[in-house]
């Protein structure tokens, strides 16, 4: 199946040329001033800092003021521009088959007291090292993944999270309608390998299984390190009374003496990694309990899967390696398919670089914006963006710096085509239309003070918002010794 730059130019120049005009058709209001804001991103020099400073990019004929007034009295159809995402071409794996990533990233606005439904949100490595909570707004991403060493991803999907909101519930959900509009679109057909969904270890992989066990998926997450699982109950002996047991011998993580003999194991050489080895085990579940997210079910489910452990001899940052477990939502793997599932978490930190890129050159998180539904225009305005330049791959030239390294068009990074963006743009017609002439408000006379002061807002906690990362430590708390493994889901 043909790539993203795999194409000929002509067809690559067409597609870009047809999503710039679907992207304009989009815009229910303030479109040409909302498009003009995106040319300013796509053709600025360097990383964006501010957004007044957009409006001094040249491909931007507006005024500063029309910077603001697009995000804040613009309109953007969200379900129109969900759907030219998803119509796009997209990467897929080596065996044809899509490969979802899905994370959440937060938009940190600690000292904006009159933004309301900002949610403590978990960061790391600010301060001394530590575990801090920070109001923000958290965004969940879905997007597919590429083979090979490569950063690039493909954004199809982002939802900002409510207070109260439940992660695995919201991204379900979330799921459910990228898998549809996949099929709607014709990414995937009857007969074509099942989607493969990458999540990290905030989410909870069976439960995500279970809520989208009626769709053609499978479930990749990784599990913590303390986690027990049960094997399948053992078969019920003739003439026994009682209720016939439900679930098998424990599998701790973190005692070997209970693992047995993996089932299937493999060990590949890497690059990166050096020797990688893969055990795996064969239809482990979790012993689940009515509390929490299944306490109002029916009928407890034995939720089957296999286990991965991957050990690998070296990290690229010289870090000591731990081994990492993976469950996948699939039962009696082979030696062929436990190598394709960990090589494909592997591509998941791909996400990770497209975070990156959003925040830090593009300006995802950079401007001061009070309204969260602003803030969700522009987050879709950023994704346009990055959109533009993934379809701009094949066409880009490589412009690099004198100390740079040459680079194929197939290796060039999101950030090189972007900075030749401006020699494609004239190539692709604007459907934006030439600025008007008008005049500035007369805006509040001076020396006037204000006397409609913004509402200032709560900051909400993570009620709710169940992930896996570790919480904030107590003052005065000590890490036990001997912590107990979770022995339930």
């Amino acid at each position: 199946m043909t790539s993203v730059h795999d194409r000929c130019p002509v067809d690559a120049l067409g597609e870009l040329t047809g999503f710039r005009r679907e992207f304009y058709e989009c815009l229910t209001a303030r479109a040409d001033a909302v498009f003009e804001l995106a040319e300013a991103v796509l053709c600025s020099d360097g990383p964006v800092r501010s957004l007044v400073e957009l409006s001094l990019v040249g491909e931007h004929r507006r005024g500063h003021g029309s910077v603001y007034a697009a995000l804040d009295r613009g309109r953007l159809d969200v379900g129109r521009l969900r759907r030219a995402l998803s119509t796009v071409t997209l990467p897929r794996a080596a065996d044809g088959r899509l490969v979802l990533a899905v994370d959440v990233t937060c938009w940190l606005r600690p000292d904006a007291h009159t933004s309301p439904e900002r949610i403590l949100c978990h960061t790391y490595g600010r301060g001394k090292d530590q575990h801090i909570m920070i109001p923000g707004w958290p965004y969940s991403f879905v997007v597919a993944l590429e083979t090979g060493r490569s950063s690039w991803t493909a954004p199809l999907d982002a939802l900002r999270l409510a207070p109260g909101d439940d992660l695995a519930v919201v991204t379900a959900v979330q799921l459910r309608d990228v898998v549809g509009r996949l099929m709607a679109a014709g990414q995937w057909r009857a007969g074509d390998a099942d989607i493969l969904i990458v999540a990290d270890a905030g989410y909870d992989g069976p439960r995500l299984a279970w809520l989208l066990r009626d769709l053609p998926v499978q479930i990749l997450a990784r599990m913590r390190s303390d986690r027990v699982l049960r094997r399948p109950a053992p078969a019920r002996v003739a003439g026994t009374n009682g209720r016939p047991p439900r679930h098998g011998r424990e599998f701790i993580f973190g005692d070997p003496g209970s693992w047995g003999v993996p089932d299937v194991s493999t060990t590949t050489d890497t690059r990166l990694y050096g020797q990688a080895t893969a055990a795996a085990w064969d239809r482990l579940h979790p012993r689940l309990t009515r509390r929490a997210a299944w306490a109002e079910a029916a009928d407890l489910p034995v939720i089957e899967g296999t286990v991965i452990r991957l050990e690998v001899d070296r990290l690229p940052s010289g870090a000591i390696p731990k081994p990492v477990w993976l469950w996948w939502s699939q039962v009696d793997a082979t030696a062929a398919e436990v190598d394709r599932m960990w090589q494909a978490f592997l591509r998941r930190f791909d996400i990770e670089h497209t975070f990156r890129l959003l925040k830090q050159t593009l300006g995802w998180t950079c401007p001061k914006i009070r309204s969260p539904q602003a803030a969700d225009r522009w987050t879709w305005l950023i994704l346009a963006v990055y959109t533009q330049l993934r379809l701009a791959r094949p066409l880009a030239a490589d412009l690099r710096r004198p100390w740079e390294k040459p680079a194929s068009p197939q290796c060039l990074s999101p950030a090189r085509v972007r900075r030749g963006f401006r020699h494609l743009r004239a190539k692709t017609p604007s459907p934006a239309q030439a600025p008007k002439p008008s005049r500035p408000g007369p805006g509040r006379p001076p020396g006037r003070r204000n006397n409609q002061p913004a509402t200032r807002h709560d900051v909400h906690t993570a009620t709710g918002l169940t992930t896996a990362k570790t919480p904030a430590k107590k003052p005065g708390g000590k890490k036990s010794a001997n912590p107990r493994p979770r022995r339930t889901g």
